[in-house]
């Protein structure tokens, strides 16, 4: 009777985990404080925006969004940013693999008085989820999609993944 329960417990908890939405994950990590824009709406032809690639050099590499510039994450230098795009007034995409590390940049940017800055909706992971184009770093389309982590991967529906090398990052995406 004890192992029945205790079992049914694990996979009661286990059920829960593995039904946790797009949105309650996003809910969980951001603070919400930059709006997001959809995959479906930045892929229309009359979405005029800069794209920012908010994730390390190996990921971009990989996979990247067509005419993304490439910002990174660890290493993002606001000042080198202001410089090449000294618009504030521009409108600016700026995603990752889900949409954390991105919010993180673009609040960034926020404060440093950028007006018009949007965070992508399931970032990279999404827009694949969504049969958009993905390019390499030779420019070439791809289905090939960084993942940033084995744990972060389950978000990532479509596509082949590709693992970091010798990674261990699991809180961030």
């Amino acid at each position: 009777m004890k192992i029945r329960l205790i079992f049914l417990l694990g996979l009661f908890t286990f059920t829960l985990q593995a039904q946790e939405s797009l949105d309650d994950l996003l809910k969980r990590y951001n603070k919400n404080d930059i709006p997001y824009i959809s995959v479906q709406e930045l892929a229309m032809p009359k979405t005029k925006c800069i794209i920012l690639d908010a994730r390390e050099p190996e990921e971009y590499e990989v996979s990247h969004l067509k005419d993304a510039v490439f910002i990174g994450y660890t290493h993002f230098k606001l000042n080198n940013f202001m410089t090449k795009f000294p618009n504030t007034d521009e409108a600016i995409v700026v995603y990752c693999s889900l949409g954390i590390r991105s919010e993180t940049i673009a609040n960034q940017l926020k404060k440093a008085g950028y007006t018009n800055v949007q965070n992508l909706y399931g970032g990279i992971f999404e827009w694949k989820n969504h049969d958009f184009s993905i390019y390499n770093s030779e420019d070439k389309e791809t289905d090939s999609i960084h993942t940033y982590s084995k744990a972060w991967s389950k978000w990532l529906k479509k596509g082949q993944k590709v693992y970091p090398k010798l990674s261990t990052k699991s809180n961030q995406n």
